[in-house]
C-alpha cells in the first residue's frame, strides 16, 4: 500500500505557510532543502518541515490539501500547534541520499 502526505512547509521565521502533497516525502523535502525547483517554496526559503498528514490514498491526500489551502492561516497555525508546538524542523535529523 502507498503512503502519501500533505505537508507544511515554512520559512526560518515562521512568516509564510506552505501546503503540498507528495506520495514520495523523503525526496519531495530534499528537493525543497536544495531549491530543486524554481516556485513558491524556494522564493520564500520554505524549506523547514512543521506539519505532516499521512494517507493510504492519494485522492484523499489531494482533497486534504485543497481542504487545507482554502483555509485561513490561523487554522494552519493552530494544526502545527496541536504537534509541534515548538515549529522545530521535523526532517533535521532525516538522512538524504541523490538518486
Amino acid at each position: 500500500m502507498n503512503k502519501s502526505y500533505v505537508y507544511f512547509l515554512t520559512n526560518k521565521n515562521n512568516s509564510v505557510i506552505y501546503v503540498g502533497v507528495t506520495s514520495n516525502l523523503l525526496k519531495r523535502i530534499y528537493q525543497h532543502k536544495t531549491k530543486y525547483f524554481k516556485g513558491f517554496t524556494s522564493k520564500y526559503n520554505c524549506d523547514k518541515l512543521v506539519y505532516i498528514e499521512e494517507f493510504t490514498d492519494i485522492n484523499q491526500a489531494i482533497s486534504r490539501e485543497k481542504q487545507l489551502k482554502a483555509g485561513h492561516r490561523k487554522r494552519k497555525e493552530d494544526l502545527i500547534n496541536s504537534l509541534n508546538p515548538e515549529w522545530k524542523d521535523l526532517s533535521e535529523d532525516w538522512v538524504f541520499s541523490i538518486d
